[in-house]
């Protein structure tokens, strides 16, 4: 069986500071000053972007290093987008060493396997209930 996963967050009496835990972890969420917070950390959607980006990282290391390559540093970008079509979200994707062709359409099949993305994707069923 899995291990269970889990995160408390507990959003405070000013604006929008939330406070969240996870494990032994300690994270600050809150809004821009624009939107109504007072910017003492960073928003759920970047939170979300950062999971993604850290999860692809993680992934490709994994991947790699079971074949033996050497890739060096992963950098991924991700990024939120708003179209005619609604909002999406771009990953950039940068290797500090030189790949092959053949590493690299390997290499993008696998950031897909990503645990994180896929439930972005509508993998994962949320189910609610207010106690």
């Amino acid at each position: 069986m899995a291990e269970l996963k889990t995160a408390e967050v507990v959003l405070r009496n000013k604006n929008y500071l939330a406070e969240a835990k996870t494990r032994n972890h300690f994270l600050t969420m809150d809004q821009s000053v624009a939107a109504g917070g007072d910017d003492s950390g960073a928003t759920p959607v970047e939170y979300l972007l950062t999971a993604i980006g850290g999860c692809v990282s993680m992934t490709l290391r994994t991947y790699a290093e079971l074949r033996g390559w050497d890739i060096g540093e992963i950098t991924v970008n991700v990024t939120q987008h708003q179209d005619e079509n609604g909002t999406y979200l771009t990953e950039e994707i940068a290797f500090e060493k030189e790949i092959t062709a053949e590493q690299r359409k390997k290499l993008m099949v696998f950031a897909g396997k990503c645990p994180v993305a896929k439930m972005v994707k509508g993998e994962t069923r949320i189910v609610s209930s207010i106690l």
